[in-house]
Parts: C-alpha cells; sequence; structure tokens
C-alpha cells in the first residue's frame, strides 16, 4: 500500500492533491485544537457578528497555513511535512497559551469573547508573525 501512495506522490499532480488533503486535514485538527483550548467558541461567536474571534482566528487560519507552506517547500515527503507541520503547530499552540499568560492585566479569552478588536487583531499580528518564526525555524 505504502509503495502505490509513494508511486502516486511521485508525480506533481499526486504530490500537489496529496499535500492539499493533509493541508486541509490538518487545518481542522489544528483549528479543533485551538477550539478546544479557548475559553469561548470561535464558530459561535464568529456567526453572532464577533469581529474579534473572526479576526484571532483568522490569524490562526493563517498561521497553521504559513507554517504548513513552509513544511512543505523544506520536506522531500508529505510524511516529513505531516510531522514537522504537527511540531510547528505544537509552537504556535504554546504561544497561544502563553500570550494568556503575558497578559495579567485581563484574559485575551474573555476580551475575544466580548468582541474587543483591539485584543482580536493583536492575536492575529503575534499568530501571524510567530507563524513566520516557527516556518523559518523549520527550515
Amino acid at each position: 500500500m505504502m509503495e502505490a501512495v509513494d508511486g502516486l506522490l511521485s508525480h506533481p499532480v499526486g504530490a500537489l492533491i496529496g499535500y492539499f488533503s493533509v493541508a486541509i486535514l490538518a487545518l481542522i485538527v489544528y483549528l479543533a485544537c485551538f477550539e478546544w483550548v479557548t475559553k469561548y467558541k470561535c464558530w459561535d461567536e464568529i456567526r453572532k457578528g464577533n469581529v474579534a474571534a473572526a479576526m484571532a482566528t483568522g490569524g490562526k487560519i493563517f498561521g497553521i497555513c504559513n507554517i504548513i507552506r513552509f513544511c512543505i517547500e523544506h520536506n522531500e515527503t508529505v510524511y516529513g511535512m505531516m510531522k514537522w507541520s504537527f511540531f510547528g503547530f505544537i509552537l504556535l499552540l504554546a504561544a497561544y497559551l502563553l500570550l494568556e499568560f503575558m497578559t495579567p492585566v485581563f484574559s485575551v479569552d474573555e476580551e475575544i469573547g466580548r468582541d474587543n478588536r483591539a485584543v482580536g487583531l493583536i492575536v492575529l499580528i503575534i499568530t501571524v508573525s510567530l507563524s513566520y518564526v516557527i516556518g523559518a525555524g523549520i527550515t
């Protein structure tokens, strides 16, 4: 079975489909992990029109996809990409959790839940910025 999969992945179109499929699956799983650790429900808040939650979630999506992009560029196989994107995601998640501790005067999650757009924007910027740092470290 592995030989058949590796044969498909050796063709450029097969590799594109393989990387794309794994990236979508990883994005879904990683976003579910973020949903699990936040105090607010991202998609419920977005449905209610919470712009701060939309910005923070958008930053998470961009950050995850940016890390996956670096992993695709710098790994020879889908398996390597999967391994390194998981490690990169763990670092991004850890950074998000650390952000809560670095703001002792308010709770990031509570402020996003209240639609504090300033907090949503800074979370977006921090998440995207750190995804570049993590991605550069993966190379």
